[in-house]
């Protein structure tokens, strides 16, 4: 049985800062002449209910006079607690406190045998009252409202998200105000790539990776200070996945199903006891789906059409995602936690192709007719490991958190592609090509991180810490040319390697003088990267700074001033200096073919890109909820910019047997001279009774882009903006239990055109709903309908208006989709792993 007390309740931080104190030790700094020999104070807490001790409680001995503190601390197993070498005092007072208890305030008799007579006093057992109604199996949860709104970020919490149950990460966020996910997963705030961090920290997990179920909230910071890695330039949104501490078994568990081949499980299981908290969450899902893609373009030669060009795909997907996540919280004491989680993680892709294609004449007229099938297959699998140690310090406030992640994860992944030709009287216009692709990567991180906070006083508090990012990932990618019955590797092969590492430290300075506010910040970064192509033995990369002479490159400052306008309206001026290095895929060389007519390629030869960014903003809470209103600019100079040109003769004659089109576009990045962007921001989540809530945001941003290459000029500007509305009601009624307790959520997000380099980007809109029913006893269980993209609407638009070529297309990857998840909570506060009997006081084996 000692086993089991492995998993004992977790250990209190005492309400006062002198009444921290670790478990059976007495406070240090004694007035002389206080200890006697020989003298003892003594009890035991049980539950009022169960008559079982109650452990970890926190017991303070005080002198009831002055409320100085004389001793602290806690409750053993069984709940006995002892204080020994107690003087005798005229008047003394005992305060307990535990977590889902009342607290106890007892006086305890004056000594009437003098104070230096020694003495022996058993209090019994105290019996302590739960802090809240009996709810069986229920777990007690706090109402936190849907979104959070700060003067310097936003907090959403995902379990208000109606739309977004039984779907994935990527869901999720792109129901967040200012935050657009595109047709690849890629994701913008405010149109620029923020960082994405699991839990503060790098991650090799894609979005789609992550059940929604597993995340507990989204922290979205616009203009991060130098606490933060420097390389968040587009801002911050830092996932949070679930990890509770409440004390016994407590727990969710899901199913979802739906179409198109929409299928799920999730668990999510937290057990508290003694000086543990385990957490565990499993999860299984599955989507799919069809979705169609065009394009239209007209290829041009000194402002005259030479021929026309339509492509129309099909993609039929299918993806399915395993995950296990479990680790344990250690309460080595009332200062110190030792934390461990280890993730797993696996998945399969299944992507079958089907696209027709149009060579049109300068006329119109069809000249030939093309037909690509394609079917691909990966699989990926992903782990991580973090340990983590947390020291809290006697002074309040103060703290030092350390923590090693290590995360590794591999693929494998193999392709067929068939390319037919054909006159439009159904005759052969070309031989066709049959292309075989298979790859492999695996990819290694190792992330060290500590942090340290120091009060100095009331009023001012310093904040110093240290970072060290080390990224390692090797691949290959093989595409053979199987047409004579022989593979013969073609120049799309690609083998390659890389060692990406990032070095920083920094701190902080704040301060407050009455309603003013302020922190200052300095973070000093040194990056690398090397990468190598195998086979040609190229080699590219970076290095800031390089130099000494180049410091500046290895400094980001920030500066915030806040100042408390009245009790509810606050004002913040803001400053970073922040660096956007480029992805492998932007420096890599290698042509990705997967669309034949729209070809993608990195350049070895682009620079990170620094950025300063500046924010104003004004926050104001009322009656009814809180309004956010934020003036911001940004000034990128070498923003890293994708650039479009037909592809060369040459470059078509090495890569024609794998059937790419003879006027395929191809697409590549350059850095421009600068982009600026100026914008305004405003959030308002109004609260019209407790039953009815919406958030609303609107974003309105101007942008300037100034580049060329070569005799091309790529400058252009425009204004756009994006809104977004969250609506939540929920019916309360005594009258009927079929409509009490159903909730309503509605999201609709429009995204207006965008400029970019060398064209726009086309409006997109979506509308998603969901119906949720909670029911059985104390709303245990709850049933939700979800539909994303309720009217088939969202698509990925972009035209492009150049000297050689216009085209038009329209993208599309996830499609409508219906899904009914049915979810239920559990909880037993007083859980135990060991059913101990307690009677009688003893520290029972």
């Amino acid at each position: 049985m000692k086993f089991f007390r492995f998993f004992i309740i977790c250990v209190l931080l005492s309400p006062g800062v002198n009444a921290q104190v670790d478990r059976d030790q007495q406070p240090t700094g004694e007035a002389p002449g206080l200890r006697i020999n020989n003298s003892r104070l003594y009890g035991k807490l049980v539950d009022s209910k169960t008559g079982k001790g109650i452990e970890a409680a926190s017991v303070q001995l005080y002198l009831y006079q002055n409320d100085s503190l004389i001793a602290g601390m806690l409750t053993k197993p069984n709940g006995d607690f002892s204080f020994e070498d107690v003087e005798a005092q005229d008047s003394l007072k005992i305060i307990i406190t535990a977590i889902g208890y009342d607290s106890v305030e007892r006086m305890i008799e004056s000594n009437k045998e003098g104070r230096s007579t020694n003495f022996e006093r058993d209090l019994g057992n105290i019996a302590l009252q739960l802090k809240t109604k009996e709810l069986g199996n229920v777990t007690v949860v706090s109402n936190r409202p849907a979104l959070e709104l700060g003067i310097d970020r936003k907090v959403y919490n995902v379990s208000k998200s109606l739309v977004s149950t039984g779907s994935t990460g990527i869901d999720v966020i792109r129901n967040i105000p200012s935050v657009s996910v595109d047709i690849d997963g890629n994701v913008t705030l405010r149109n620029s790539p923020p960082q994405i961090f699991i839990d503060g920290r790098p991650t090799i997990l894609t979005l789609d990776q992550i059940p929604s179920e597993n995340i507990e909230k989204v922290e979205l910071i616009t203009n991060p200070s130098a606490k933060f890695d420097a390389a968040s330039a587009g801002g911050i949104i830092n996932i949070v996945l679930k990890k509770n501490k409440r004390v016994g078994l407590n727990g969710i568990v899901s199913a979802s199903v739906g179409a198109p081949r929409v299928a799920g499980g999730n668990l999510n299981l937290n057990l508290r006891q003694g000086k543990f908290n385990f957490f565990l969450s499993g999860s299984l899902n599955q989507f799919g789906g069809k979705a169609k893609t065009t394009a239209n373009r007209i290829n041009k030669s000194d402002g005259i059409v030479e021929d026309y060009f339509n492509q129309y795909t099909t993609n039929d997907r299918l993806r399915r995602f395993q995950s296990i996540r479990l680790g344990a919280d250690y309460f080595i004491d009332n200062r110190n936690t030792l934390t461990i989680t280890q993730d797993f993680g696996k998945g399969s892709f299944q992507n079958d192709e089907l696209q027709d294609q149009e060579y049109l004449d300068s006329a119109g007229i069809v000249e030939y007719f093309g037909r690509r099938t394609a079917d691909a297959h990966s699989i990926f699998r992903r782990n991580s490991t973090r340990l983590g140690y947390k020291h809290n310090f006697l002074q309040a406030g103060r703290e030092l958190t350390a923590d090693i992640t290590f995360s590794q994860g591999s693929n494998d992944e193999n392709s067929g592609i068939i390319n037919e030709f054909f006159y439009p009287d159904g005759s052969e216009y070309k031989p066709s090509s049959v292309v075989r692709n298979d790859g492999n990567a695996d990819n290694k991180q190792l992330t060290f991180q500590a942090d340290y906070i120091h009060p100095i006083n009331e009023y001012t508090k310093f904040e110093a810490g240290a970072r060290s990012f080390h990224n390692a990932s090797k691949s290959y990618f093989n595409a053979y040319d199987v047409n004579s019955g022989f593979e013969t590797k073609l120049p799309l092969s690609n083998n390659y390697e890389y060692d990406e590492m990032v070095n920083a430290l920094y701190f902080t300075y704040s301060g407050k003088r009455k309603t003013f506010s302020y922190q200052l910040g300095l973070r000093a970064e040194h990056s690398k990267f090397d990468g190598l192509l195998v086979d040609s033995a190229l080699k590219f990369g970076y290095e800031y700074p390089s130099k000494l002479e180049n410091a500046w490159d290895a400094l980001f400052p920030s500066v915030f001033f806040t100042k408390q306008l009245t009790e509810k309206d606050q004002l913040q001026l803001n400053y970073s200096r922040r660096i956007r290095r480029p992805g492998f895929w932007q420096l890599n060389p290698f042509i990705d073919i997967n669309d034949p007519v729209n070809l993608r390629q990195g350049n070895p030869q682009l620079r990170p890109e620094f950025i300063n960014s500046f924010e104003l903003n004004y926050s104001r809470d009322y009656e009814k909820g809180n309004f956010l209103a934020q003036l911001y600019f940004a000034n990128n100079p070498d923003d890293i910019t994708q650039f479009s040109d037909t592809i060369s003769t040459e470059l078509y004659n090495q890569l024609q047997d794998a059937g790419v089109a003879p006027n395929a576009i191809l697409n590549t990045f350059i850095n421009a001279g600068t982009t600026n962007r100026y914008g305004a921001e405003f959030t308002l989540q109004h609260r019209q009774n407790k039953n009815f809530n919406i958030i609303s945001s609107v974003d309105f941003q101007y942008r300037t882009v100034q580049a060329s290459t070569g005799e091309i000029d790529l400058s252009n500007k425009g204004l756009s903006w994006e809104a977004s509305l969250t609506a939540d009601y929920k019916i309360e009624s005594k009258a009927t239990s079929l409509l009490n307790n159903l909730g309503f959520q509605l999201n609709g997000e429009y995204e207006s055109s965008e400029v970019i380099p060398q064209g726009r980007r086309t409006p997109e809109y979506r509308l998603d709903l969901a119906v949720r029913k909670e029911f059985l006893k104390k709303n245990k269980a709850s049933l939700t309908f979800a539909v994303n993209d309720v009217f088939n609407t969202q698509r990925w638009g972009t035209i492009y208006d150049t000297e050689t070529f216009y085209q038009e297309s329209y993208r599309r990857w996830n499609v409508r989709n219906f899904r009914v998840t049915f979810s239920y909570k559990f909880g037993k506060a007083d859980f135990s792993l060991a059913n101990r009997n307690n009677r009688g006081g003893g520290d029972d084996d």
